[in-house]
C-alpha cells in the first residue's frame, strides 16, 4: 500500500498538538499542581484540535491525524531541549 500524500499541516495546528502534549504530560506527572486548570486546558486544546478548519480541507484525515501527532511530539521534544 502506497504512502498517502498529505498537504502540509498548518503551523498553528502542530503548535496546538505540542501544547496538548505538554498539558497532558503536566497532568500525568506525579502529584501535579493545579489539576483542574490542567484538565480544563487539555479539554480546551482538544476542542481546538478537533474543530480546526484544516480538517474540512483534507480527505486523508486518519493519516493526517497520525502525522499531526508525530509532528506535535517532535515539536514538544525540540521545545523541551531548549
Amino acid at each position: 500500500m502506497g504512502r498517502v500524500d498529505l498537504p502540509d499541516l498548518p503551523d498553528d495546528l502542530v503548535c496546538l498538538q505540542a501544547a496538548w502534549y505538554r498539558a497532558y504530560d503536566a497532568l500525568a506527572a506525579p502529584r501535579p499542581a493545579r489539576t483542574t486548570a490542567l484538565r480544563r486546558r487539555l479539554y480546551a486544546l482538544s476542542v481546538r484540535l478537533r474543530w480546526h478548519p484544516y480538517w474540512t480541507r483534507t480527505a486523508a484525515v486518519p493519516a493526517a491525524r497520525a502525522e499531526l501527532r508525530r509532528q506535535g511530539r517532535q515539536l514538544r521534544t525540540l521545545e523541551g531541549a531548549r
